[in-house]
């Protein structure tokens, strides 16, 4: 009985949050270790499933940029990467369309479908424009990537036809370039594109650490809630770096046009977006805008 009552007192306290979330939309951004560990994978697509099923909206945008890069070594191309960002000329470009658009894609469909869901892969290169990055060097000086570029435009009408019919809509993140190419975009930043051209009421980052750290060397160091100006600080201040960034700089870019909150999570901790979105507590770092609120 007493674990009855326990399972009660959870469904109770998350209440306010089906509530406040009904008909919803929530961008998720999956990626990195979560899609490599199957059982991680199931979780998080579990979550998505009940997020659905209590009334919520979501949306998936997904990489894969492990298994691209799998891909690229028994092919015999070295992935090479600039701040983070994968080099990608002609071979690579048809290898990144390759896994994401035809086996990883079709594959978290398949899995939703199977649970119960309704789902529909989109290929980003379809409703995405995408302009081609350049990063640069320490003089300055544009380094070129190859296809590798940022979102310029988004078409939010194929996401939205998918909301209108309570399909989920499952993203892989490429755009198509003004030179009709097909152009490989860091999936961090295609999902907060999507979240600002659907506007989304949250975007969320599955990541590989546990939300925004003070010390990067202890996990349980972390900022739980930060408005923009202070996540700008610590960006100036290095605080935030690395991998971190396109997270951090897509979810401020997408709360100015209307995402409510931004949220970066473990999704390496089973059912982490339950925890975080429908828990008084939660386990990550949310970036709200400076009203806090």
């Amino acid at each position: 009985m007493k674990k009855i009552i326990q399972k009660a007192g959870v469904l109770i306290e998350a209440l306010p949050y089906f509530q406040q979330f009904r008909n919803e939309t929530v961008v998720i951004k999956f990626g990195g270790s979560a899609m490599e560990e199957k059982k991680n994978e199931d979780s998080i697509l579990t979550d998505i499933i009940f997020m659905e099923c209590v009334g919520m909206k979501p949306v998936i945008v997904h990489g894969g940029g492990k298994a691209i890069s799998r891909r690229m070594n028994a092919e015999g191309i070295h992935p090479a990467f600039v701040k983070g960002r994968r080099v990608t000329d002609k071979a690579s470009i048809r290898i990144v369309e390759t896994v994401l658009n035809n086996e990883l894609n079709p594959g978290l469909v398949k899995t939703l479908c199977a649970n119960g869901a309704r789902a529909r892969g989109l290929r980003g290169q379809d409703f995405i424009k995408a302009e081609k990055h350049f990063e640069k060097d320490e003089h300055g000086q544009p380094i070129d990537l190859g296809f590798v570029g940022v979102p310029a435009e988004v078409d939010p009408e194929p996401v939205l036809d998918c909301l209108r019919r309570g399909v989920i809509a499952v993203i892989t993140p490429i755009g198509i370039g003004p030179d009709g190419n097909a152009y490989n975009i860091n999936a961090d930043d295609a999902a907060a594109a999507v979240a600002s051209a659907i506007k989304a009421k949250k975007l969320v980052f599955l990541s590989d650490i546990p939300g925004l750290l003070k010390n990067p060397s202890d996990p349980d160091s972390i900022f739980s809630t930060l408005n923009v100006s202070e996540v700008k600080r610590l960006v100036k201040s290095g605080v935030i770096d690395g991998g971190m960034l396109p997270k951090v700089n897509g979810g401020v870019r997408a709360l100015a046009p209307g995402v409510s909150k931004v949220h970066i999570i473990d999704g390496r901790v089973p059912h982490s977006l339950l925890l975080e979105i429908f828990t008084d507590k939660g386990i990550g770092t949310e970036i709200v805008h400076h009203d806090r609120k």
